[in-house]
């Protein structure tokens, strides 16, 4: 476990040692379910890093707390090098990515006939591409990394972190379920699925798992785009009349992200509070 590892994109002579914990990518972890991500990764040992396009107290507060195993940097998701930089930046920091948890996305509520160009191509930007090329980095990175035993251990042990990797992908119930004036918003998370279930067997062979998560709405800024109306509407239809928690969705993102869950892949988990 002393040994160091050697990223592809480092010169010979820059060895990172490997870290005793899992390191786990969370797109968007300045507020909302991203932040509350963040803080039950750390809660649980992992190192962590996250981008976001704006900061927060909350998560500044984390990192003074935790400076050896959070990395933050203020990174735009619909900003494919700069994406490529962080998960760059990342491996260079922690020696290798074992999690990735793309949760970043944006909504714009309108229907479809008076939704503006700008509007559309920044959903399709950041809640589609982006989660496509975020994921694409840290599984690069995934499979050049070697798997981690034990000391004393074979190299085909699978009981250490390193050897349950996984992608969690964070779509919408809007995406089965649909809901008037976010259309748009429903296909790019849609497209997330299918993406997610595609890629679940690509990587499977290799060892990496893939999961979508299906939040219903629940009480974050994203949801807060939504009219009074809507928010209304939508908590009375659900089974427990009532628009979700970040911590709802925080317990099954933990459960994907473990050992517990080696066996499961291409899924897609709903919590939606019974809508």
């Amino acid at each position: 476990m002393g040994a160091g590892f050697q990223p592809a994109h480092l010169p010979p002579t820059a060895l990172v040692p490997l870290p005793l914990a899992p390191v786990s990518v969370v797109s968007g972890g300045s507020r909302g379910l991203g932040l509350a991500i963040v803080e039950a990764l750390l809660a649980r040992g992992d190192s962590v890093a996250t981008f976001a396009r704006a900061g927060s107290p909350a998560l500044t507060a984390l990192a003074a707390l935790h400076p050896a195993r959070l990395h933050t940097a203020l990174c735009d998701a619909a900003d494919s090098a700069a994406i490529r930089r962080f998960v760059a930046d990342v491996a260079a920091r922690f020696g290798r990515i074992d999690h990735c948890i793309a949760n970043a996305a944006i909504a714009h509520e309108g229907v479809l006939a008076t939704m503006r160009d700008d509007e559309i191509d920044t959903m399709l930007a950041v809640n589609v591409k982006g989660p496509m090329v975020l994921v694409r980095e840290c599984v690069r990175q995934m499979l050049v990394q070697p798997l981690c035993g034990a000391p004393g251990e074979g190299d085909d042990d699978r009981s250490m972190y390193a050897a349950n990797p996984s992608i969690t992908l964070v779509s919408s119930v809007v995406a089965t379920h649909g809901s008037p004036g976010l259309s748009v918003y429903a296909g790019t998370k849609a497209a997330l699925q299918g993406f997610g279930i595609g890629l679940a067997r690509e990587v499977g062979p290799r060892g990496i798992r893939v999961n979508i998560v299906c939040p219903g709405f629940l009480e974050t800024e994203l949801s807060a785009t939504l009219s009074p109306e809507n928010r209304a509407r939508i908590a009375r239809r659900t089974a427990l009349h009532r628009l979700g928690k970040a911590d709802d969705i925080v317990g099954i993102v933990m459960f994907l992200t473990a050992a517990d869950s080696g066996f499961v892949t291409g899924q897609l988990i709903t919590a939606d509070g019974g809508s």
